[in-house]
């Protein structure tokens, strides 16, 4: 699974964190916790800018399906770390009551699918991931509300 944020990216960053990311089953708006999430991947050089493209007109689909699966405050961040060499840094919250089956759904949109297909060849996995994931969740070290 993956999950990308549109003006965000939830796409392929959902089906990464959900095939990877073990979730507590614990309900997230019952408990008033919000369960947040930073991600990391290559962008390739040379799609960076049809990269922002689709995300300066992210479709209203995607974007729709982000929200329905409980997914707020999403945002994406580009860098260039070292020369020639760039990441996505995405952050997002999550307020639903079930993480898998929320980005299970999310994979099997067809419009979302469609969305990968666009954005997922100018992504590249970064040497660290773990097994099945495309975006590489990172550990959260500090957070002030």
């Amino acid at each position: 699974m993956r999950l990308k944020t549109a003006a965000w990216v939830v796409v392929p960053l959902a089906a990464a964190i959900a095939a990877t990311v073990m979730i507590p089953k614990m309900s997230a708006s019952a408990a008033g916790h919000v369960e947040r999430y930073g991600m990391v991947i290559g962008l390739k050089p040379d799609k960076i800018e049809y990269y922002k493209q689709l995300h300066a007109a992210a479709w209203p689909g995607v974007l729709a399906k982000i929200r329905e699966c409980h997914i707020r405050n999403y945002s994406i961040y580009l860098r260039e770390v070292e020369k020639g060499q760039y990441l996505l840094f995405s952050t997002f919250e999550y307020a639903g009551d079930d993480f898998e089956a929320d980005m299970a759904r999310m994979a099997a949109d067809p419009e979302t699918q469609r969305w990968w297909k666009e954005t997922d060849p100018c992504q590249s996995p970064i040497a660290t991931r773990r097994d099945k994931e495309f975006w590489s969740r990172m550990e959260e070290v500090f957070h002030l509300d």
